[in-house]
């Protein structure tokens, strides 16, 4: 293995640890607050919740231009090229930008309350609820800007110390209230959520470029091509809220809301734990990608290095889930979620396709190709909501674990097939090997899940999650010296 190999893979593994970590202190303490927020609230509670996030989630996305994401870019051109008064004015433009985004979103979800109660409900008058939602939409265009500032100017510790901060905050808030008002404190929680979030992300924002009125009038008409940028990012974002907004409206008009909490608590446990390997993509790959889009092999080497490691690293966690959550459904929720184990466990399998499909798609955003990637999105998310849907209709909550699947594996076809079309990227050998072991080890976990019972499955499972486990650490282990490391750091 060359020594440069070498360094990138030690690069990647950092990286992942250290977002990873903060993602994972963040998804422990997020997993207390559910668990006591779903004996509190049970599952309609919970499916209620969902239904009253989603919805804020949708209308900020329709409403915010893109800015978190299109000005990221242009702050980190300036900040790397030291163009200081550039870089202070730029920030004016895009605080001035969020302000007029946040008051549009405001209006807005005011505007449509009645249409979103009569979309979203079978039953009941739910208006006021969204109006008196609207302003967590403009707080969460504010953060939003801010977060983008602190991004282009690399302020990850700031951005890691918000994160934990305002799961603590989640905890804080939402427990309280849940257990004094019940199902009526959804609407306050949510609230104050993100005003606690706006307070968090403005104060390490403000610290690092403080807010400057002077010189403000007129910036708005400076900000177009930033907000032309962001459009077409917008509109996918708007089509993925919208499609988890109407696969929950679905579900809680054709079910229930306790069908509603079971299947939002089984896609929380299989998005959200695999997002401890996928958040380090967007902070520390995304740009590494950015800087090497126009040289196709560099970007293949690129790509397929970050695949790799991202597979070996979750591919045992993935087993390990799907063993344990029998156990870990009751332990973090509570007994009354254990019917959502089958739909979950068969949901865990499509992280294995994420993984392999990630990193290609950053592909598409390196090279600023935003009509390509709204169209990979749309068609993903089309193909998700159908297969939902035809999924519960014929096997109830387990098949919409099997739509999640399928749907991934339609986009892992999608996104591979249009990438060797377009950019001429090719996956590597090495990845296919690490990837059909890993996956076949997987089924393998799932199979046991369905076949064997007692110490058997006990015993197998355990067989099958430590030879994923030894497969992965042999191979980071002879690609990033990681044993050495280990070894030196123990010694001192």
């Amino acid at each position: 293995m060359a020594k440069d190999s070498n360094g990138s893979y030690r690069h990647i593994l950092k990286y992942t640890g250290i977002f990873g970590g903060v993602q994972g202190l963040s998804i422990v303490l997020g997993l207390v607050r559910t668990k006591l927020v779903a004996l509190i609230l049970g599952p309609s509670g919970m499916g209620l919740a969902s239904l009253f996030n989603t919805t804020v989630g949708f209308v900020s996305q329709a409403t915010n231009l893109g800015i978190s994401f299109s000005a990221v870019r242009h702050i980190s051109a300036l900040y790397d090229g030291g163009q200081k008064e550039e870089l202070e004015h730029f920030v004016k433009v895009i605080r001035g930008w969020c302000l007029l985004t946040a008051l549009i979103g405001m209006l807005v979800c005011v505007a449509i309350g009645p249409l979103l109660s009569q979309t979203t409900f079978a039953w009941g008058n739910h208006s006021l609820h969204f109006m008196l939602l609207s302003p967590a939409v403009g707080m969460l265009a504010i953060t939003g800007g801010e977060t983008a500032i602190l991004k282009g100017m690399r302020s990850l510790g700031s951005l890691a110390v918000i994160q934990v901060l305002t799961v603590v905050a989640a905890l804080v808030i939402s427990v309280p209230i849940y257990y004094v008002f019940g199902e009526s404190g959804i609407v306050p929680v949510i609230v104050l959520m993100a005003l606690a979030t706006m307070v968090l992300t403005v104060r390490q924002s403000f610290r690092l470029m403080p807010l400057m009125l002077c010189g403000a009038r007129g910036i708005l008409g400076e900000g177009m091509d930033m907000v032309r940028l962001g459009v077409a990012y917008t509109l996918a974002a708007i089509v993925g809220t919208a499609s988890e907004m109407f696969i929950r409206s679905y579900l809680n008009v054709t079910g229930d809301l306790d069908v509603l909490g079971l299947y939002n608590a089984g896609y929380m446990l299989t998005i959200t734990y695999a997002g401890m390997v996928f958040s380090a993509m967007e902070a520390d790959y995304y740009p590494r990608l950015s800087g090497v889009q126009h040289d196709i092999a560099t970007t293949n080497d690129t790509v397929n290095r970050q695949m790799e490691v991202s597979l070996l690293l979750i591919s045992p966690m993935l087993a390990g889930l799907i063993v344990f959550l029998p156990i870990l459904v009751p332990l973090l929720f509570s007994q009354q979620f254990l019917p959502v184990v089958g739909m979950a466990q068969v949901a865990a399998l499509a992280m294995y396709m994420k993984v392999l499909t990630l990193p290609v798609a950053y592909i598409t955003l390196a090279r600023g190709y935003s009509l390509s990637y709204l169209f990979l999105e749309t068609s993903y998310y089309v193909v998700f909501v159908l297969l939902v849907i035809f999924g519960y209709r014929q096997w109830g909550l387990l098949g919409t674990g099997i739509a999640v699947t399928l749907a991934h594996l339609f986009e892992y076809l999608l996104v591979n097939v249009y990438a060797y079309k377009k950019y001429g990227y090719r996956s590597s050998v090495t990845v296919y090997r690490y990837a059909i072991v890993q996956i076949a080890l997987g089924l393998l976990a799932y199979m046991l899940t369905l076949t064997a019972e007692g110490v058997l499955y006990w015993a197998a499972s355990a067989l099958v999650i430590l030879l994923s486990m030894g497969l992965s650490l042999q191979v980071l282990r002879s690609k990033t010296h990681l044993w050495q490391a280990l070894t030196k750091r123990f010694l001192r």
